[in-house]
């Protein structure tokens, strides 16, 4: 069996099997690249059914020199994850990774913004160029309901359920939710959408796109990157933020204001509650005051 054709079958099986999005897919084949790569650097000629343990273990030992334990754990995950499939499809009848331990590696608590510096970020658009309504509108979204970047950039004008106060929102393996919209946000939607949207030619294949770019087709997550990116150093914040940090921020700022987890597990769409979880741990303070608050002996 050929590298090639394993890793073929492979993604067809994420694909397929276990529901995984394309991002997922890529994030796992990428982790069997790299020890395809290292192999052919290495002159080394073993298959994915031929491979022994200590090959795998003298290539993540190698790798440890230049990544951080987290990534280094994440890699010993996909691969593991690889060679479980050959062992599910009877190629192999071992998984070289089963005696290969994962680094320890501390809860990374995720990065947030305060509420002053998300209307920062947001203040800081420029409204006088087209975009700048589609920004503004694209960012109240992501903090306001939440969302990853890969739902923000797939939502459609037929996910907007502004009556009932509600989107429609597709999340990791096509799974969907629905997450309440505030008026607010409801708003700066509209906006773009007659004063922007309404006014551009639309590509074919993206009619039901919401937010768009200069040629009428669907942003892409870098995109979203690079707006967030030049935001943040237009007012000069330090943090090293991304999408994602907007969605981090959401969870906090509802925790903060007394959400139940149980509640903000439902709008992320986060399959556990030990996921939702982390966020208990950004806020001593918010603990204390429940304590407080709540404790019979208080």
């Amino acid at each position: 069996m050929k590298w090639e054709n394993a890793l073929k079958d492979y993604k067809l099986y994420l694909k397929i099997e276990r529901g995984l999005s394309k991002n997922s897919i890529d994030n796992y084949s990428l982790d069997v690249k790299k020890l395809i790569g290292y192999l052919e650097a290495h002159n080394m000629s073993v298959s994915p059914i031929s491979i022994k343990t200590e090959t795998v273990q003298q290539f993540i030992y190698e790798t440890a020199k230049v990544v951080n334990t987290r990534s280094q754990s994440r890699l010993i995950s996909g691969l593991r994850s690889f060679f479980s499939y050959l062992v599910f499809e009877d190629y192999i009848t071992s998984n070289p990774l089963d005696l290969i331990e994962s680094p320890k590696i501390g809860r990374k608590l995720p990065d947030t913004l305060s509420e002053e510096e998300i209307d920062k970020l947001i203040h800081a658009i420029d409204l006088s160029k087209p975009e700048g309504e589609r920004n503004r509108a694209m960012l109240e979204t992501l903090y306001g309901c939440g969302l990853r970047v890969s739902e923000l950039i797939n939502l459609k004008i037929s996910d907007l359920f502004f009556e009932e106060g509600f989107i429609k929102v597709t999340g990791k393996g096509d799974k969907q939710r629905f997450v309440p919209i505030i008026g607010v946000t409801q708003k700066y939607i509209n906006i773009y959408r007659s004063a922007i949207r309404n006014h551009m030619t639309v590509k074919a294949g993206f009619e039901d796109t919401l937010f768009l770019n200069r040629r009428g087709k669907q942003l892409t997550r870098a995109m979203v990157f690079t707006i967030i990116k030049q935001l943040a150093e237009k007012i000069g914040l330090k943090k090293s933020i991304s999408p994602h940090t907007f969605r981090h921020s959401f969870a906090t700022h509802l925790l903060q204001n007394n959400a139940d987890l149980r509640s903000i597990q439902l709008m992320l769409g986060h399959e556990s509650i030990t996921t939702t979880e982390i966020y208990v741990h950004l806020d001593k303070s918010h603990l204390a005051k429940i304590v407080e608050k709540y404790h019979p002996r208080k």
